[in-house]
């Protein structure tokens, strides 16, 4: 019954979370009007608000000394988000404007998203995850360290410039309403909340089934932290909005990896198990760089196909089998 009434909270914690970012992003969304950002771009600048979930998860799990909780959801959600966001916006888009969608029609039917998206999301994605590499693995500075935290936040402020500065369009005129501010407000209270019952409902949760924090953020925050983008996605891309439905999992797995990052690394977080820090941030790697590769090779150019749907999630599969027949087995 404990279990039960956790897993209950940790739902609750993490929806409350994403309504709270939702009503963050929407005054983002104004403001990427406002300043005339592409989609891609602008989806850079939303990412300040769908990736605070994690990054308050974060914040919280380092200021309760519970950093291994969040150094697993940060990991966990940049593997299982880009597999289940791409094959979602997929589906949506294939089975668009249609009564009733089949096979046929969703495997005929390839993603189609604007180039932008490889320059303004996919490499500098891929070059984050390098530099977290780089600086979290070689034996002089193993672990995440003070230092870190600083230069990743530098990383995103120039992920984030580059965004905004690409092909930036003539803004248009937007209404500001106070009833949004105030909204925006309470979602900030809201989320902060969230973050916080997150990681307490993971931290009972790996109690009572006897696992560690880091498999806890893994497999339980990670997992249910994604369900809420896994909505918004469909919606986004029903509504025709394919290269903000697609690329948006790329902009937020860049803020994880950097502005989550950072208050991990800010209180300072040893890698007590290489193997399984190692074999996740690599399957973070593979994943991005397959999603780039899709869309620089893909046929027809900046599209995914549904073989190439199938195959992040046959990544992911191959993931979750070296997890469980592998990783697990030796720690």
């Amino acid at each position: 019954m404990s279990s039960l009434l956790w897993v209950l909270v940790l739902i609750a914690s993490v929806w409350a979370a994403h309504w709270g970012s939702d009503k963050i992003a929407e005054p983002l969304q104004k403001m990427r009007r406002q300043w005339g950002l592409t989609e891609a771009a602008g989806a850079a600048f939303v990412a300040l608000a769908t990736a605070s979930p994690e990054i308050g998860t974060n914040a919280v799990s380092a200021v309760r000394g519970l950093s291994d909780i969040g150094l697993g959801n940060l990991l966990g959600s940049n593997i299982i988000s880009v597999p289940a966001i791409v094959t979602v916006a997929y589906i949506a888009s294939a089975s668009n404007g249609k009564k009733k969608a089949n096979l046929r029609n969703i495997s005929a039917n390839p993603l189609q998203v604007k180039p932008s998206a490889l320059r303004v999301q996919a490499i500098p994605y891929v070059l984050i995850i390098a530099l977290a590499a780089l600086l979290t693995l070689p034996q002089p500075w193993r672990g995440l360290q003070p230092i870190d935290a600083w230069i990743m936040l530098a990383a995103y402020g120039i992920y984030l410039a580059m965004g905004i500065l690409h092909q930036r369009q003539k803004g248009s005129q937007v209404a500001w309403k106070s009833r949004e501010i105030k909204i925006a407000i309470a979602g900030v209270i809201l989320l902060i909340i969230g973050a916080y019952f997150s990681v307490t409902a993971t931290e009972k949760l790996v109690s009572i089934f006897g696992i560690s924090q880091t498999i806890g953020g893994l497999f339980i925050t990670a997992t249910l932290s994604i369900v809420p983008e896994v909505f918004a996605t469909w919606n986004v891309a029903k509504s025709g909005q394919i290269t903000a439905a697609t690329t948006s999992v790329i902009a937020d797995n860049t803020a994880t990896m950097t502005l989550a990052f950072f208050p991990l690394a800010l209180v300072g977080l040893p890698i007590q198990h290489l193997l399984l820090y190692t074999v996740n941030l690599l399957f973070v790697a593979l994943l991005g760089v397959v999603y780039a590769a899709f869309i620089f090779w893909g046929k027809p150019n900046h599209s995914f196909s549904f073989k190439e749907v199938i195959t992040l999630n046959i990544v992911y599969f191959l993931y979750l089998g070296v997890m469980i027949f592998g990783v697990l087995k030796n720690i």
